[in-house]
């Protein structure tokens, strides 16, 4: 609801996106993704964006009633509440999806170490006379020797970021 009032509010007012975003020191995408969905505005930002477009917060965020001022923080407030809620549930998604990104990284990359390790650098005895061969021996030793240096630095930020985004009860 929160973001077709956006989108119809500022229609209305005879505002783009690009201006309304100038208006509240916002670049335009910021705009575009509140008024997609993907993400709300803070409850600052909705206060200044009520003064800006010279309409309640509680319009902006889909109710017109007239209540005393204390109901209207009240619902603002829960309203905030769910919102930011919500905010949480999609931090804690991305997370979780990095989370198993980087445990996934970690395991592709020690299947990769070992397969090195297993395979003994079979490409040193071949006869480089063919050029194919020349070419694809090059290339696999250009692969180790990146691999098997980059391997602990790759490791060791995965590891962190495994331990940064666990999940913290």
């Amino acid at each position: 609801m929160l973001k077709e009032n956006i989108k119809s509010i500022r229609k209305s007012k005879g505002l783009s996106q690009e201006e309304l975003a100038i208006k509240l020191y916002v670049v335009r995408q910021t705009i575009s993704k509140w008024e997609q969905g993907l993400s709300v505005p803070d409850s600052e930002m909705l206060i200044r964006m009520s003064e800006v477009l010279e309409t309640p917060v509680s319009v902006l965020l889909g109710e017109n009633i007239e209540e005393t001022k204390a109901d209207d923080l009240k619902v603002i407030s829960e309203k905030l509440e769910i919102i930011n809620l919500q905010l949480l549930k999609q931090k804690n998604e991305k997370r979780k999806i990095l989370h198993w990104i980087l445990i996934s990284l970690c395991a592709i990359t020690i299947i990769i170490f070992v397969s090195l390790i297993l395979l003994n650098s079979p490409y040193l005895n071949w006869n480089y006379n063919d050029p194919e061969r020349a070419i694809l021996g090059v290339s696999f030793h250009s692969f180790e020797w990146l691999f098997i240096r980059l391997t602990p630095i790759l490791l060791i930020l995965s590891i962190i970021g495994i331990i940064l985004t666990r999940k913290k009860d």
